[in-house]
């Protein structure tokens, strides 16, 4: 008798080991960057990517263009570019890197105003960015922007159209207490739900391969920042990068990462690692919990291994961190860039009401900050 195929772990992604087996590591320019590249398996990246612009459309002030390049191993990467219409000259580059939101059916889309956005992505938007479109709104004070999906997200999610075996058996009890609740989940919500359980899986595998999903998705972040540095009409000198939640922490690890990032916003992704045990720490993903991250010391002290600004804003509701432990943070932040670097103000910190929300106010401190730190002309 026949037994049914087994079905892949790794989905779409059945490259990825080769690749690990066959890429070096990430060579970082300092041997604290070093250290961080190596703690999260880093691998090195084969290049700047050669970029296909696949449209380009300008409404409402901005010119957005889709951008797709292929990466070493997986699916093909979909990235937008967005930037003031009609503007000739050489604008400083951000990163908009997305969060993780529990949404990995979409990616950087939910950055992005576009014709036919998912309403996923207007979901995500409403729920974590005050209904704003930030990349958008980012390009329209004077950058030119680049919001990508990154590994696991959007164009480079995982196939799970045959989840693997713990995936489906999971999937398939959230699948029936939908039926028993009379709800029909869309297409976007049941992949979340198979994502939000294989993303275990990932992090197996990752580790198996000696990397792990931080270390992967900075990665792929590494990668766009090269495409950004490489645009024309983005100063290579004047980049910067923000982000939300997960994109926080995507933002301060790629600030540690290269130095080619000069400011960084990590906005409601701030703490002490001890401050989330024992009663925080299920509410996190695996992006923040890399094995052995914690012996190169907290999460604010890898601020220390980059030359960047940083701007860090706190929720002071925030669900997802205690309000000591982000003080705490705040506190070890002050102390380690009190020294200052020449006429920049290496740490802001800046504590904010509400939740797990970036909203408006915020977003306008943060696009502020970056057009301080990154020269940003006067722009009408």
């Amino acid at each position: 008798m026949e037994t049914a195929a087994r079905p892949s772990a790794i989905g779409g992604f059945e490259d990825w080991p080769a690749y690990i087996r066959e890429q070096p590591r990430f060579a970082a320019a300092t041997p604290g960057r070093q250290e961080l590249a190596d703690a999260l398996g880093v691998p090195g990246t084969s290049g700047t990517p050669r970029v296909t612009v696949e449209w380009e459309k300008t409404y409402d002030g901005v010119t957005t263009s889709q951008l797709s390049w292929q990466l070493g191993f997986g699916p093909r990467t979909t990235g937008w570019l967005v930037r003031p219409a009609g503007e000739p000259s050489e604008l400083p580059g951000v990163l908009a890197l997305h969060c993780h939101g529990g949404n990995k059916f979409g990616g950087a889309d939910r950055l992005v105003e576009l014709p036919d956005n998912h309403p996923s992505a207007a979901a995500a938007r409403a729920g974590h960015y005050d209904g704003r479109a930030l990349a958008t709104e980012t390009a329209r004070k004077g950058f030119a922007v680049l919001a990508h999906d990154t590994f696991a997200w959007g164009s480079r999610r995982f196939n799970l159209s045959t989840p693997p075996w713990r995936t489906a058996a999971a999937l398939e009890a959230w699948r029936a207490q939908r039926r028993q609740d009379g709800v029909v989940p869309s297409a976007a919500d049941d992949y979340n739900a198979a994502a939000g359980f294989h993303e275990e899986t990932v992090a197996k595998t990752a580790g198996l391969l000696g990397t792990s999903l931080a270390g992967m998705v900075a990665h792929d972040d590494l990668a766009a920042l090269d495409v950004l540095a490489d645009l024309p009409g983005v100063d290579p000198h004047r980049l910067g990068c923000l982000g939300f939640s997960g994109g926080g922490g995507r933002s301060l690890a790629l600030a540690a990462l290269s130095p080619r990032i000069k400011a960084s916003v990590v906005t409601c992704m701030m703490t002490t690692f001890e401050s989330l045990l024992p009663a925080y720490l299920d509410a996190h993903s695996w992006l923040l919990q890399t094995p052995g991250l914690w012996k190169l010391g907290d999460w604010p002290e890898i601020t220390a291994r980059s030359d960047a600004s940083f701007l860090v804003q706190y929720a002071l509701a925030d669900e997802l961190f205690p309000e000591e432990g982000m003080r705490e943070a705040h506190r070890i932040l002050e102390r380690l860039h009190a020294a200052g670097k020449g006429a920049r103000t290496p740490y802001t910190g800046s504590f904010w009401p509400g939740g797990h929300v970036f909203t408006a106010p915020m977003q306008e401190e943060a696009t502020d900050f970056l057009a301080a730190n990154l020269a940003l002309k006067t722009y009408a």
